[in-house]
């Protein structure tokens, strides 16, 4: 029999957090946070971490286990969630994906081969030499050249995913995309239950910009600054999350402090609106429309656990 894993996943500043503690609860379940930021010490108030007592003692995986000057990517995460796993089902529980990053869910859900795209050193600094001195655009060009349907999904800005589409290209003769693609048909290893939360764009842009508003008022910008201080620097994984990159320009002179904030706030929007896009492709997922539930946790909630018994998810009887 497949073991089972539960994904609640969704836009950012849907909700997803509280839920989860509380399908957690139900279920006698662990999280396991597929988010590319909080699994960094010190980035508590950008990366919109759960407070230790917000956790009700619920374990959580992936949380606060790297420093921010250390490397973080797919591959990675996919390990360590891996590890996880096994730890959950060890103790007898249910493991849920908490997070809204889509591509690190999928790598776990559909179990994600990426023994095909390692780095390449000599390769990959000849390409970070291209986007250092003539541009992201013309790196995202090359990739155009030879992968289209990647080119369409990755921003030029997003450098370091233009780079790995292109090593992966470079080492087998064969565009990422069609790799990705034939990785995804895969049928999932786990009886899963994949839940995305969602709501109406405007409240959700209107809790986006309380959000950032909030974050400023917790001290986004004392903590960007100690980052600094500690050796962080733009280059890295951990200074390109959303909340990150833009206090540095504000930091460094390049906009003020309104402008970074309203830069954020656009750019936190747009994430949200790839996330939907990124979620609507994946398939057998359930959908979970808040207004449906008059915005309702405990009907979401009751909803979600419904969901799961007809899977065959559910607590065991003897806990």
């Amino acid at each position: 029999m497949k073991k089972p894993l539960i994904v609640l996943t969704g836009p950012t500043a849907v909700g997803k957090t509280s839920l989860s503690i509380s399908l957690a609860r139900h279920l006698d379940g662990e999280i396991i946070s597929a988010d590319s930021m909080q699994v960094y010490r010190h980035m508590n108030i950008g990366s919109a971490k759960i407070r230790r007592e917000e956790m009700e003692g619920i374990p959580h995986y992936l949380v606060d286990v790297l420093e921010p000057t250390e490397e973080f990517n797919i591959v990675l995460f996919q390990q360590m969630a891996r590890e996880a796993l096994d730890l959950i089902y060890a103790k007898g529980k249910i493991p849920i994906l908490v997070g809204g990053t889509g591509f690190y869910i999928q790598a776990v859900t559909r179990d994600i081969d990426f023994a095909r795209s390692g780095p390449e050193d000599g390769y990959r600094r000849e390409l970070e030499r291209i986007a250092g001195e003539q541009g992201s655009r013309a790196l995202h060009q090359m990739l155009l050249e030879v992968d289209p349907v990647s080119a369409r999904s990755i921003h030029e800005n997003n450098v370091k995913r233009v780079i790995r589409a292109l090593e992966f290209y470079h080492q087998n003769g064969t565009p990422i995309s069609a790799h990705n693609q034939e990785e995804r048909e895969k049928n999932s290893p786990y009886n899963l239950a994949y839940f995305v939360l969602n709501m109406p764009r405007p409240i959700l842009y209107e809790r986006i910009d309380k959000r950032v508003d909030a974050m400023l008022g917790e001290g986004l910008v004392e903590e960007v600054k100690a980052l600094r201080d500690m050796g962080c620097q733009r280059g890295m994984t951990s200074m390109q999350g959303l909340g990150y990159k833009e206090i540095l320009d504000y930091l460094e002179g390049d906009s003020s402090l309104e402008e970074a904030a309203d830069i954020l706030k656009r750019d936190t929007r747009h994430f949200a609106k790839r996330q939907l896009t990124w979620f609507r492709r994946e398939p057998d997922v359930i959908w979970v429309n808040k207004e449906d539930f008059a915005f309702s946790e405990d009907a979401i909630l009751d909803h979600i656990l419904k969901e799961c018994a007809v899977r065959g998810i559910k607590r065991s009887e003897s806990k």
